[in-house]
């Protein structure tokens, strides 16, 4: 066996010394290990209100609210549309078919992606398939199974999601493709509403999440970190696109905090979200230490912001996190 070495002897002094060094180690470690509790202003105690399954691939993909407070959830790779209640507790409303061979760009599983809320409940959800067959839109009625009604190229990848229920109109942003379809609500061909050159992916994912707001469509490149303005102009064609705000790297899907521009994003990747002003500084309101855990998605009503995480990279806790929001 190897030769031990005797251990060197050391004055008292010198080994409380030591001993002190070695707590600040220890303590520096643990820190360093315990991601710091990031919230700050606007928003204020944040909570995780529901946990997912990770092996059932109930990962949080995008959110909209029930006038409640209910919170429906695409479960990405689930398939499923689920509702998490005001006191945390899940219902399945529905689980897409699974496609026999999927071939989904980037991915290459099936997952249901963005979705919309009209204001009689029925839900529409985006479904990335890499097939003929399924990738599109889908709707699903209170009470009902959901259904197809419209295709959308299976060479790309539907992503956010927003219903203007005025104009009878649903937007998609193809994360691969780079566009922005346009799908009329009744169901039918989808058509590319904008093609503009700040949507495109530089390595995988650009074009991604997607709100109306203030008479425009607003898009995030999560390759360039942009988050983009395009306006609708008359006969409801989209003007040119604008960077708003730079600088978000990683960023997925967001929601406006009011009737101004200001909003929060969600920084996937870094497992933050940002407050973006109407300036388009942003500083950052929660992370890791807040419960967050690669966030997709966020949405906002009254004093309540929801902030869903997947945990596609962590692999630790997909959940759902609530926090207040001062005004």
């Amino acid at each position: 066996m190897p030769r031990l070495l005797a251990p060197a002897r050391r004055s008292p002094r010198t080994g409380r010394a030591t001993g002190l060094a070695a707590a600040v180690c220890t303590a520096l470690a643990l820190l360093a290990a315990t991601p710091a509790v990031a919230v700050a202003p606007p928003l204020s105690d944040p909570r995780i209100v529901a946990h997912f399954d990770l092996a059932q691939g109930q990962q949080p993909e995008n959110i909209a609210l029930e006038p409640d407070g209910s919170a429906d959830l695409t479960l990405s790779f689930a398939r499923q549309i689920g509702r998490v209640d005001t006191d945390g507790h899940l219902t399945v409303l529905a689980t897409l078919p699974a496609p026999a061979n999927p071939a989904t760009p980037v991915i290459g599983a099936a997952l249901v992606t963005g979705i919309a809320r009209a204001h009689d409940g029925t839900l529409y959800v985006g479904y990335a398939t890499g097939t003929d067959d399924l990738q599109g839109i889908w709707r699903l009625c209170p009470g009902g199974t959901p259904a197809r009604i419209a295709a959308l190229p299976a060479t790309g990848f539907p992503n956010g999601l927003a219903l203007d229920e005025h104009e009878g109109r649903l937007y998609t942003a193809d994360s691969v493709l780079g566009v922005v379809f346009a799908i009329p609500v009744d169901g039918g061909t989808a058509t590319t509403w904008s093609d503009d050159a700040l949507l495109k992916p530089v390595t995988a994912i650009g074009a991604n999440g997607l709100k109306l707001h203030r008479g425009a469509v607003w898009v995030s490149n999560t390759d360039t970190g942009a988050l983009l303005r395009i306006p609708i102009g008359d006969g409801g064609a989209a003007g040119p696109a604008e960077v708003r705000a730079s600088g978000l790297a990683g960023i997925d899907d967001f929601a406006f905090t009011g009737r101004g521009d200001a909003l929060i994003a969600a920084l996937n990747p870094a497992s933050e979200a940002v407050y973006v002003a109407a300036d388009g500084s942003h500083h950052t309101v929660l992370a890791a230490g807040d419960g967050l855990s690669n966030p997709t998605s966020v949405a906002v009503r009254g004093g309540a912001v929801h902030v869903a995480s997947a945990a596609y990279f962590t692999r630790t806790d997909p959940n759902l996190l609530r926090a207040h929001l001062e005004r």
